[in-house]
């Protein structure tokens, strides 16, 4: 049989006197450990809830389209003078009309327009749903399908019927147990048949996109008066060829709009997509942050191995001293104080990634707040704890294996 390198006798031997040394100091080692693991456990807790939020915002807004833009005097995300935005004007049914004739890239478009109401059927009634006026064609542009009865025709359009199609929370708290379809329901005093229910959306930026009735769009108004301003939903056949078509856009809209040459826009054209961005630009300096935060406090239990690791230098110079004397290398010396501190910073790592999982996943529980960890990431927070123990077991790792032969076995 082959004998074993010198490396693998070093690396075994530092390994066995490592886990001696760990059970002969236990409340020293928990202690370590606890400090490292907090810090994990603090570092993962704030990823995962940063995580989540990012995939539940992105699956969200999964559901406008990646082919949609949504036309309006106001953008999404405002930044700036919110006035310089309230001034412009609103568009108006003749633009409407001829920008369906000068984009043909366009293969649905609908205006859009809502408020705020009280909805009520019998006895049942729920507060501020959003009553949003729309065309037939808005089905092939929200991403919302149908789960029973129809949605919205022309022929409803055209002759201003009050008939309305509701939403999965509407159902739920009008409609118990029953189907909608062929009931009525009452929106301020004003009653719609309901010809059709949507199918579950879920909610975006902590908003239920299923407390709403779509009526259309012209019974709107005539209901509800022609006051307010209404943006325009669109969507085009290539969600590759979304830039470009944003583009022609802004072109035909300037000139829909009498927008003069070298004059800013006086409108906005919204995109999930731009939103994404503009998402990720709030929110990641929050993140840097937060995970900032979470590396100092593991930086301190990086600190804290050190410091026990130099008081074990200290403690067992005598036994260094000896072990030298009969022939043990450095090298020897070195990784038996380097396992020592990697291993207590892995155990802290897996206490407190399993502590930081359950911490974002109660919090994901209890609070609207989602959390989503992915397994890169919990790989990531056990390996790096090991790695804080090994670079901060060097200094002291190095200090153990110089120490004076001579000089260690007079230490008492």
């Amino acid at each position: 049989m082959s004998q074993p390198s010198a490396f693998r006798v070093d690396v075994l031997e530092g390994a066995r006197i490592a886990v001696f040394s760990l059970k002969a100091n236990r409340l020293r080692t928990v202690l370590t450990t606890l400090g490292i693991g907090i810090g994990v456990a603090t570092l993962l807790a704030i990823v995962g809830i940063i995580q989540g939020l990012n995939t539940s915002f992105h699956q969200q807004l999964a559901t406008f389209g990646a082919n949609t833009m949504y036309v309006s005097k106001f953008p999404w995300m405002i930044k700036g003078d919110w006035w310089k935005y309230r001034n412009r004007k609103n568009f108006t049914l003749d633009q409407l009309h001829r920008l369906r004739t000068l984009a043909p890239f366009v293969t649905a478009m609908s205006p859009s327009v809502s408020r705020l109401s009280d909805v009520a059927h019998g006895g049942e009634q729920l507060s501020t749903v959003r009553i949003q006026g729309v065309t037939h064609e808005y089905l092939n542009i929200s991403g919302y399908e149908i789960t029973g009865g129809r949605f919205l025709t022309e022929a409803d359009d055209a002759t201003t019927r009050p008939v309305a199609v509701v939403g999965a929370d509407v159902v739920d708290g009008l409609f118990p147990g029953v189907s909608p379809v062929g009931q009525s329901i009452r929106i301020d005093n004003r009653s719609f048949q309901v010809v059709g229910t949507l199918s579950r959306k879920g909610k975006m930026v902590g908003e239920s996109m299923d407390l709403l009735v779509f009526i259309p769009f012209k019974t709107f108004y005539s209901s509800f008066g022609k006051g307010r301003g209404f943006e325009i939903a669109m969507a085009v056949e290539d969600a590759s060829r979304i830039r470009s078509a944003e583009d022609q856009l802004t072109g035909i809209l300037r000139r829909v709009r009498s927008t003069p040459p070298g004059a800013e826009d006086d409108f906005s054209i919204n995109r999930p997509e731009a939103m994404a961005q503009t998402y990720e630009q709030l929110t990641g300096a929050l993140y840097g942050v937060a995970v900032g935060v979470g590396l100092i406090t593991l930086l301190v239990g990086g600190i804290g191995i050190m410091n026990i690791m130099l008081v074990s230098v200290r403690e067992r110079t005598r036994e260094i001293g000896v072990r030298r004397a009969l022939g043990a290398r450095k090298r020897t010396i070195v990784f038996q104080f380097l396992m020592e501190a990697s291993s207590v910073s892995a155990v802290g790592g897996l206490l407190g990634t399993t502590v930081g999982l359950g911490t974002a996943k109660v919090v994901s529980l209890i609070t609207p707040l989602a959390a989503d960890v992915q397994p890169m990431t919990v790989v990531a927070g056990v390996g790096f704890a090991a790695l804080v123990g090994l670079l901060f077991g060097i200094w002291p790792a190095a200090r153990a294996a110089n120490l004076d032969p001579v000089e260690a076995l007079r230490y008492e």
